[in-house]
């Protein structure tokens, strides 16, 4: 058993009516949200950045094995754009304003933006930013325990789809 208690239904409700206009972040949430903010920023940034390196490789893909990478590098680019809206939708319930300017995304991602001359090189860059994004990912969902749930739950769903992503492209690359 728990040393934490409940909340008598009263007490619920009087706190629910006190600061309304801070939305979802209510007097319960434990984390730093500046800095959960600056993350969620910093991993939407990274998000973006793989979107277009993935839509220049979908575009790029050129040899015999082409076709195979094409088709995971536009479905990448398609997950890693829900990525970046499930984020931006998180920064705004706590209260934040998504970053989605051009001038900063490079500047914030953790991934970066490689573009790769051969199928070889495009598919190596793109597991070398998967890895980037695991990393971090992992890191981000230890820093934010159990002080955020929805947040924490938020980058487990993603880092799970970045895991597959890295596994996809390790194939591939083990193919060329």
């Amino acid at each position: 058993m728990s040393d934490k208690h409940l909340s008598d239904v009263n007490t619920l409700r009087e706190r629910a009516r006190q600061h309304v206009e801070n939305g979802a972040v209510t007097e319960g949430y434990n984390a730093d949200r500046e800095q959960v903010l600056r993350l969620l920023n910093e991993s939407l940034a990274t998000e973006l950045v793989c979107v277009l390196r993935y839509k220049r490789h979908y575009f790029m893909a050129n040899g015999l094995k082409a076709s195979v990478a094409a088709d995971e590098f536009l479905e990448h680019a398609t997950q890693e754009a829900e990525h970046a809206d499930k984020l931006a939708e998180r920064i705004v319930q706590l209260g934040g304003e998504p970053e989605f300017n051009p001038d900063l995304l490079s500047k914030h991602s953790h991934a970066q933006y490689v573009a790769g001359n051969t199928l070889k090189e495009m598919v190596y860059e793109d597991l070398v930013a998967e890895r980037i994004a695991i990393d971090s990912y992992r890191e981000i969902i230890q820093y934010i325990g159990d002080k955020d749930p929805t947040t924490r739950r938020l980058f487990e769903e993603i880092l799970a789809q970045e895991e597959e992503h890295a596994d996809d492209m390790a194939d591939i690359l083990n193919d060329l």
